[in-house]
């Protein structure tokens, strides 16, 4: 019976000691109004793409021409972004944020083209586009907080991101024929969750977000490879390291 008492004294002193209140840092950082920062962090761009009515069309009745598209897939790529935080305080618990991004990246389209005239042997080869944007992005976003526990704070996120493409209109090499260009403006809705860390003389903080492009970026030039898609929306997976102070 001792060991029994002794035991869950030790537990309770245990408990307790792990909801004491520990010394805060920064404990007046939430009450300033106006505050900036920077972030760096790894971007994933990928796309979601819907093909055309005449390109399946084509598909299902197997009426190929030589080097006809066959089949579009995408293929995710690495980027990463950096740039200035704004951030505004609204009441305790919820805060505008304003960033100015710069975001570096490529998209990778593979055009599987098949060689073939009605049932005779076909040949298939693979063509990858390799098509890189700078995009300057203006995400202003709201930031959800929850209840500051010592010196950690997590939130959540949603907002929209407007994104100019400044590599839309570069000029095509031609080892990089036949390549396909994206329009250079979109909208991103998104959606995220991080944590906040009160460090001794500034708050970093780590933010997952996913971004969903709101407008068809495909740009029409007459060609089979443009005529191939209906439809191509962006997508991106964005982790960010916030320096706040």
């Amino acid at each position: 019976m001792k060991r029994i008492i002794v035991f869950l004294f030790i537990l309770s002193s245990l408990v307790a000691s792990s909801q004491e209140q520990r010394i805060k840092n920064l404990s007046n950082f939430d009450r300033k109004w106006l505050h900036f920062g920077f972030t760096v962090g790894l971007s994933y761009f990928d796309a979601s793409i819907a093909l055309s009515d005449e390109f399946l069309q084509q598909t299902s009745t197997g009426e190929y021409n030589i080097n006809h598209v066959y089949s579009i897939e995408n293929q995710p790529a690495p980027g990463f972004h950096l740039g200035p935080i704004v951030n505004l305080r609204i009441s305790e618990y919820l805060d505008a944020r304003a960033l100015v991004d710069l975001s570096f990246g490529q998209r990778n389209l593979d055009y599987t083209l098949r060689d073939t005239i009605g049932d005779a042997e076909s040949l298939y080869t693979v063509h990858r586009m390799k098509i890189e944007s700078i995009f300057l992005e203006l995400p202003m976003q709201l930031k959800y907080k929850a209840k500051r526990l010592n010196n950690i704070r997590p939130y959540v996120i949603i907002g929209v991101t407007p994104k100019w493409d400044m590599a839309a209109n570069k000029k095509i090499k031609d080892e990089e024929r036949p390549m396909i260009r994206f329009k250079p403006f979109d909208v991103f809705w998104e959606v995220g969750m991080g944590v906040d860390y009160y460090l001794p003389f500034f708050k970093f903080s780590t933010e997952l977000k996913y971004q969903v492009g709101l407008f068809d970026i495909t740009r029409p030039d007459n060609t089979q490879y443009t005529k191939s898609i209906n439809k191509m929306t962006s997508r991106m997976l964005v982790l960010s390291f916030h320096f706040e102070g």
